[in-house]
């Protein structure tokens, strides 16, 4: 279905004004008739969002507006005529990306409830109810924090947050000053009727879609039926109602894009633009999607979004749906990490399943090695593999256990999105026989709090205060002080200081488990105004290794067998955490043993080429790369990395060469994209590198090289316009290193997070003094969002 012409405008406008306007420090001026300025706060007309006593009851169908029977033309210059264009009149839904197709305002009253989809499909508003999509706007986490923004800044402010926790309030112009207390479907969030509008979605996210028309049946000529249908006229044409509710692009992991990708632009933070959450990049480079050669593991079929929380399931005894086929029907539920939505609505069938689906196959957790301080002479001080190593240990012996944590089962990153307060950690023990912990890191305190030196999978985002944001005030954030998140199909190495009793005999056990809970302490305290609110704590994965003062023998029948992660890969787990934690050399030797256990596995090599690129070893890689075309002729991966090679070397039509056949069989490889396009610069061809960074800004628009490069050929090709376009997106989403200041005072306050903060670090648990640097390590990491 096309864009109107007011749509495409709006559209145009709002790229405008998110980045070239937002780049210059400049807003679009409002209309003469509309004097609300941008930021203003909320006044007692306008009210902030939820009940006052956080009722959780769902009531019996959604609210709306008073005067939500008038046409839709009538209906958008009543709403004009009182809305406040913050942000301009041809972008009414700013800072969200999101747009109508008509580019007008909707009436509520043209979006079909829930309730009336569920007489058909019953199951599917079963499992839609108790999901995390259903409760979007109405839940009290929630609420609370986009009503502190509202008391700060506007309403007009929370169109950011409303494009994809309430659709409907957002397109009905609901998000002003002079409207109604209660929202359209406030009690509904994402409704059937917004996902299955969407027409079209781009991947800049922020609710980067377009909205058609509701209707549940098109005509002949396949334009939306708007006018009530009966259940018949539906039944009998299902052809008819499959165009109205069902299109291509919702099959799509872009479509998810919309609003599982976000930034925080100028207009909402006053500063610039900032990346804020990324799960869609995220997989879109993971081998899940296989839009990319440079994972360190290979998959067979692609996963999308809808793979993993959308499964297709046997529809449950009694249930009744016209939705399912052969007795199956796609789930509904969306299952992912809300484990509290589930507890605070008594979804205890939601929460059952939320459980099972953390706990499958996300994690490997691997006590792989331990190092030993006083290691006996000729002996190396990494005993290594665990499980497969003989070595000896005795009481008073101080040891650093090296745990690897693989994230193997997600397509995104742990913790994904929102991960200033949601909460995973590792719990680290070391126990006697009898079960007695001597040492633990990573427990929670009598109030709650996580143990402060405990390893998270978390951020700290520091505001231009150089304090944590602690109450996800986002339109305060400046710069990360440090990020712990594992991206998909990646290892991190968390090490661990402990020493054994001066009087222990027999065994003791070290276990490393990975747990999780939706929010922090803090912040779930903050969010419900109860002091230590109750949360479920799940355990995603665990190991156990259980050894003996004095000698210890490799054991076939322990936790590698139980595992069954072989001896190979534990290694090459093993080495992608060393890499990532910038210890290039014992990385490739890792890597080494990989290549010994595997020597016909191609992977070996290129693995090491690609620590010794990083390490800036470039002639030590070429044999490596050498290596793995052999086992692997024309292999993707390895021609990536040999073309960086060639090019560090001067030989750039090689390296061309090389990254073409990269794009034959991976077109959306945006490092493939990104690095053939600085070689055609490099040769002075200014049209084909225009073209490749045009294609890269196809799989990512906010592409930071393509701006800045796209700025520079634009304007030596004569293209001006697209030129300044180009260079205002950089100016405004380029770096700031000058926020590291504020990690700094951060880091310098918090001693036990700047130790986080290091990439190689130890947790001591010995007892002994622990003697902090006077000097803060800290590099500037960009993402400053979230």
């Amino acid at each position: 279905m096309a864009l109107t012409a007011l749509a495409v405008a709006a559209v145009s406008a709002l790229l405008l004004t998110n980045s070239v306007m937002a780049g210059t420090g400049q807003q679009p001026a409002p209309a003469q008739a509309q004097q609300t300025p941008a930021q203003q706060p909320a006044t007692p007309d306008e009210g902030t969002f939820g009940t006052p006593n956080g009722d959780a009851a769902a009531p019996a169908g959604p609210t709306v507006a008073p005067w939500m029977t008038v046409g839709t033309t009538e209906y958008h210059n009543h709403i004009s005529s009182k809305y406040n264009f913050a942000f301009g009149k041809d972008t009414p839904f700013l800072p969200s990306n999101a747009v109508s197709q008509s580019g007008e305002f909707m009436s509520p009253k043209s979006f079909l409830t829930a309730q009336y989809c569920g007489h058909c499909h019953q199951e599917s508003y079963h499992q839609w109810r108790q999901s995390a999509h259903s409760n979007a706007f109405r839940a009290p986490w929630y609420l609370k924090n986009v009503n502190m923004l509202i008391e700060e800044k506007g309403v007009q402010f929370s169109r950011h947050c409303e494009g994809c926790h309430n659709p409907v309030a957002l397109l009905s112009g609901d998000l002003s000053q002079g409207m109604p207390r209660k929202r359209p479907f406030e009690d509904e969030g994402v409704t059937c009727s917004t996902c299955h509008s969407i027409v079209s979605t781009t991947t800049m996210g922020t609710g980067s879609w377009v909205m058609g028309t509701p209707a549940v049946l098109v005509d002949e000529k396949d334009q939306p039926i708007t006018h009530p249908v009966s259940d018949g006229e539906i039944l009998a044409h299902l052809d008819r109602h499959s165009k109205a509710v069902m299109r291509p692009v919702m099959r799509t992991s872009e479509f998810c894009a919309a609003c599982h990708k976000a930034a925080i632009p100028r207009a909402l933070d006053d500063y610039k633009w900032l990346r804020a959450m990324t799960p869609y990049d995220e997989w879109q480079q993971s081998s899940f999607a296989k839009q990319s050669p440079l994972p360190f593991y290979r998959k067979d079929v692609v996963s999308t979004c809808q793979t993993c929380h959308m499964t297709r399931e046997a529809l449950p005894t009694g249930a009744s749906d016209y939705g399912a086929k052969e007795g199956k029907l796609v789930s509904h539920r969306w299952l992912g990490a809300n484990t509290i939505m589930s507890q605070y609505y008594k979804f205890d069938e939601q929460a059952e399943k939320t459980v099972a689906f953390l706990r499958n196959g996300v994690f490997n957790v691997d006590i792989f090695a331990l190092e030993s301080e006083k290691p006996a002479s000729g002996e190396s001080p990494l005993i290594a593999p665990l499980g497969a190593a003989s070595f000896n240990v005795a009481a008073g012996d101080a040891l650093t256990a090296n745990v690897v944590i693989q994230n193997k089962g997600i397509a995104h990153s742990h913790v994904p999105e929102q991960r200033d307060f949601y909460e995973s950690w590792v719990d680290f023990t070391v126990k006697d026989a009898s079960g007695k912990v001597i040492s633990e890191s990573g427990f929670l305190q009598p109030d709650g709090d996580l143990d402060p030196s405990a390893h998270s999978f978390t951020n700290r985002i520091i505001n231009n205060k150089g304090e944590f944001n602690d109450r996800h005030q986002i339109w305060h954030n400046r710069v990360l002080a440090y990020n712990n998140t594992i991206q998909s199909g990646r290892s991190q190495l968390v090490r661990y200081r402990f020493r054994i009793p001066k009087e222990m005999t027999g065994s003791f056990s070290l276990t490393a488990t990975v747990k999780y809970r939706r929010f922090n302490q803090h912040y779930i305290d903050f969010a419900m105004s109860q002091k230590h609110y109750p949360e479920p704590v799940v355990e995603m994965a665990a190991q156990t290794r259980t050894f003996v003062v004095g000698e210890n023998k490799p054991d076939a029948t322990g936790a590698d067998a139980k595992d069954q992660v072989p001896e190979w890969m534990r290694w090459n787990n093993y080495g992608i955490g060393l890499l990532d934690a910038q210890q290039y050399a014992a990385s490739v030797t890792a890597f080494e043993h990989v290549a010994k256990l595997r020597p016909d596995y191609a992977d070996a090599y290129t693995n090491q080429a690609v620590v010794q690129i990083l390490w800036e070893k470039y002639d030590d890689a070429r044999p490596n790369l050498a290596k793995a075309l052999a086992l692997l002729p024309g292999d993707p991966r390895a021609l990536y990395y040999r073309a960086l090679v060639e090019r560090n070397g001067g030989q750039v039509n090689e390296a061309i060469s090389d990254l073409e056949a990269v794009l034959v069989k991976y077109p959306r490889s945006r490092d493939a994209l990104r690095e053939l396009g600085f070689s055609y610069y490099q040769q002075h061809n200014y049209p084909k590198a225009r073209d490749i960074y045009e294609k890269l800004q196809g799989v990512d628009p906010d592409d930071l090289a393509a701006h800045y490069n796209l700025a520079i050929l634009y304007r030596r090709l004569g293209q001006k316009e697209k030129a300044s376009f180009e260079a205002a997106r950089f100016a405004d989403q380029k770096d700031d290193p000058t926020t590291s200041v504020y990690a700094l005072e951060f880091l310098r306050k918090h001693p036990e997070v700047a130790n986080e903060s290091i990439v190689w670090h130890v947790h001591d648990l010995t007892g002994d003094p622990v003697k902090h640097s006077d000097k803060i390590e800290y590099t500037y990491m960009s993402g400053g969002g979230m």
